[in-house]
């Protein structure tokens, strides 16, 4: 395992950066972790929560919610525990590796979710919280390795990159599944006409269920060469002695904040707009489900629809980090999800923004109807924008925060991406449950997007 000599280091970069095959290694940690994303959180193994596990699709999407509330209030409470520890022990990669390995177990034990047994409710929405906490905390560690990694006036495209990479892992990840593995259950065969492979059964959605072992598989393998080849920090101190030292830089930190007012801003902006960011991509595909009665083969061919409009979008988005600034970058992206979110709710399976439309037919062609199509364009500028917003924020936070303790400012960037992650979801959750209506339950995503654009204005690079 390679580390940053001591020596190369000054106020946390470091004076030589090393080779391209160690940046391109870091990279392919994105792509190692976006199924879990892709497949199971947004467009495969949620949806089909909600439609055949769940008694019905609102009751599944508040019980997913109340579970993603769950793992984003303990990634909350221990990010900046945790981002403090490791500045003070020096590594990041042990942490990556023991999140990497709760992430991986926690996924492969989906494949227990059959449909109509309510018995796997309880286990499933564990493993799915689980899953999120290993996946929330390996990205932690793995974002702090990046100013190490390249000269500051190429972090936007890094980050930038680095998304745009995992959107395509997603894509990939997603062809698999729809081409190879998930089959109608009604003709029992994929996207592609083939039958499933390894003899999965469609009646009991295995090729749905399979995505847990498939993410877990996948982010072993593509994660490997960033222990290969990517350096990582020295070690400092033993463990015991960066626990007392790191939750003690840790509280300085926190006490000045109030004098870092841009830094305090773009925070509290942060912990908005994730919230509805996250929350938005979480519920899109249940979303979905409910009003067109997509499966997964729809679900999953509108995701890799989203996901490359995402790759483009986060890839154009480094360039424009780097040219203007991320803050602006995070404000376009940011208008953008609020205008297409707005209009997301004005469309439903008979109608278009008020106009009355043809609703979808049984065996029509894949998004024949009108509604499906505007779904599709507006999901696209979704996936767009989102790119950009995520791999630009993580950029401003480092031209912001202090370079000799970014991962104890990462964990802080994550306690307010997480901070009130419970809020998003609970709140749609509740509203979904009270209203039984999942329109209202999304309506809320608005009042993220606003508030957050309104706080980072007071932001300052």
């Amino acid at each position: 395992m390679t580390t940053i000599a001591p020596d190369a280091r000054l106020a946390g970069v470091p004076r030589t950066y090393p080779p391209r095959a160690a940046v391109v290694s870091w990279i392919f940690f994105d792509w190692a972790a976006q199924p879990y994303f892709t497949l199971i959180t947004t467009f495969v193994f949620a949806p089909y929560f909600a439609t055949n596990i769940a008694p019905n699709p609102a009751t599944g999407q508040s019980l997913w919610g109340f579970a993603m509330a769950a793992a984003g209030l303990a990634i909350a409470l221990l990010s900046p525990v945790l981002g403090a520890i490791a500045d003070a022990s020096g590594r990041r990669k042990p942490w990556i590796a023991g999140f990497g390995t709760l992430l991986v177990l926690a996924s492969c034990t989906l494949w227990i979710g059959k449909p109509g047994d309510p018995s796997v409710i309880p286990p499933l929405l564990t493993a799915v919280a689980l899953a999120s906490v290993g996946a929330e905390f390996a990205t932690l560690f793995n974002n702090a390795m990046m100013p190490t990694l390249v000269p500051p006036e190429r972090i936007g495209r890094l980050s930038g990159t680095g998304w745009a990479t995992g959107y395509v892992g997603g894509i990939v990840s997603l062809i698999i599944v729809l081409g190879l593995l998930a089959a109608n259950p009604e003709t029992g065969r994929t996207l592609l006409g083939l039958s499933p492979l390894f003899g999965l059964d469609p009646v009991t959605h295995q090729g749905d269920r399979i995505v847990g072992p498939l993410t877990g598989l996948w982010f072993v393998i593509f994660v490997t060469p960033l222990f290969l080849f990517t350096p990582d920090y020295p070690a400092k101190r033993p463990l015991r002695e960066a626990l007392h030292e790191g939750l003690w830089e840790l509280k300085q930190s926190i006490k000045s904040l109030p004098k870092q007012q841009s830094l305090a801003a773009f925070l509290l902006a942060n912990m908005i707009y994730t919230d509805g960011l996250v929350s938005l991509f979480a519920f899109g595909g249940i979303y979905a489900a409910g009003t067109f009665g997509w499966h997964t083969i729809q679900i999953g061919t509108f995701g890799i629809m989203l996901a490359i409009a995402g790759a483009f979008g986060a890839w154009l988005g480094g360039k424009f980090d780097d040219r203007l600034g991320p803050r602006r970058v995070i404000a376009g992206s940011l208008l953008i999800l609020l205008l297409s979110v707005a209009a997301i709710l004005l469309v439903d399976k008979d109608s278009v923004l008020f106009v009355k439309v043809a609703p979808p037919q049984a065996g029509a062609p894949l998004f024949s109807s009108a509604a499906e199509r505007a779904y599709l364009v507006l999901g696209c500028l979704i996936g767009a924008a989102g790119g950009p917003l995520q791999a630009a924020s993580r950029t401003l936070l480092i031209r912001l925060a202090p370079k000799d303790r970014i991962a104890q400012y990462f964990g802080l960037f994550a306690l307010t991406g997480k901070v009130t992650s419970f809020i998003g979801p609970l709140l749609i959750g509740m509203i979904t449950a009270v209203t039984a209506s999942q329109k209202a339950g999304m309506a809320v995503l608005v009042v993220f997007f606003v508030t957050g654009l309104g706080l980072l204005m007071r932001v300052r690079e």
